[in-house]
């Protein structure tokens, strides 16, 4: 593999594990454990894990889009990658720092928005690229139902309890 391929995929690596930064500031805390959740919910201890995997395949897909049609080339496909990365880092803070679920949800849905987008721009230069973000898309997909549910739980409360 040559130097700058090597460079673009740590690029790509940096870039999610950026996106996940925001979980390193606004920790779930004793707010989140007051709220009432749904019983199907995962321990905690599940969600570190499942991000670190989930955030190595879309950093690959990114790398892969990348290598394939370079920036020029692929413009769109990387410009709602890029979006969906921003949005997915905003929801962390919008839910643990804010305690605003209802917000972290309308989050929530334009992340999945944007990862069914990112996947359909993605499929016609890189089928496996586009794969690596199905798993992706099925745990936002569960998230949102999980955010959903967990702000439904907890509407009667005041946002900032």
């Amino acid at each position: 593999m040559e130097i700058a391929s090597i460079i673009g995929l740590g690029c790509f690596v940096a870039a999610c594990f950026l996106a996940a930064l925001t979980g390193a500031f606004f920790r779930p805390g004793e707010w989140y454990e007051r709220l009432t959740k749904p019983s199907w919910r995962p321990p905690n201890r599940l969600f570190a894990p499942v991000w670190t995997v989930l955030y190595l395949m879309i950093a690959v897909a990114g790398w892969l889009i990348w290598r394939e049609a370079g920036l020029a080339g692929a413009g769109l496909p990387l410009a709602f990658y890029a979006l969906q990365l921003i949005l997915n880092a905003a929801w962390t803070p919008l839910f643990f720092g804010l305690h605003r679920p209802d917000l972290a949800f309308l989050d929530i849905v334009l992340v999945w928005m944007s990862i069914v987008a990112t996947i359909v721009l993605f499929y016609p230069i890189h089928v496996v690229a586009a794969l690596l973000l199905v798993p992706y898309i099925a745990w936002v997909t569960f998230a949102t139902a999980l955010n959903f549910a967990v702000w439904r739980l907890n509407s009667v409360a005041s946002p900032q309890a």
